[in-house]
């Protein structure tokens, strides 16, 4: 069976930068299941693994604009500290959920503290980057209609309801 629209996958992956270092691995842990076609992964790995099958391995490098976006200096700003009423201690790294320009939830990360500016960075971490996976494809079968319905593969390397 051929990865299509509307398939349950299941792959074993390994996500690197272009220094080489290891992003994240499925390796060992239970493979990563997704439906295709329902933007549960990347765009540009979806378009790389359509109409592969069960064994085959593909190396693919994936551009910005196909992964996480490229990078926008817009989705950096300074807040005041106030901001962050009821968190008593923030440091860089903290996430947060945040309105973003078009309305809708984002998570923005603290990058620097200095005083009471705190600056925060609405950008994707792996923006900008290309990303290189190696996968295999480890299972390909019909998606359920519940499973289709909800726009994500349920059990094991999926959702838990």
């Amino acid at each position: 069976m051929l990865i299509a629209a509307n398939k349950a996958v299941s792959i074993d992956y390994t996500l690197t930068n272009d220094a080489g270092e290891v992003i994240d691995s499925s390796a060992g842990g239970a493979p990563l299941a997704y439906l295709q076609g329902a933007g549960n992964i990347i765009v540009g790995l979806e378009k790389a693994l359509e109409g592969k099958k069960v064994g085959d391995q593909v190396k693919v490098a994936i551009e910005p604009e196909d992964a996480y976006g490229e990078y926008s200096a817009e989705l950096v700003t300074t807040l005041s500290r106030a901001m962050f009423e009821g968190v008593d201690e923030l440091e860089v790294g903290m996430q947060f959920h945040a309105s973003g320009p078009d309305g809708g939830m984002q998570i923005v990360t603290i990058r620097d503290l200095d005083g009471d500016d705190v600056t925060v960075d609405g950008n994707h971490p792996l923006a900008g980057q290309r990303l290189n996976f190696d996968v295999t494809v480890v299972d390909v079968r019909d998606a359920s209609a519940e499973e289709i319905a909800h726009g994500h593969i349920h059990g094991e390397g999926g959702h838990h309801h």
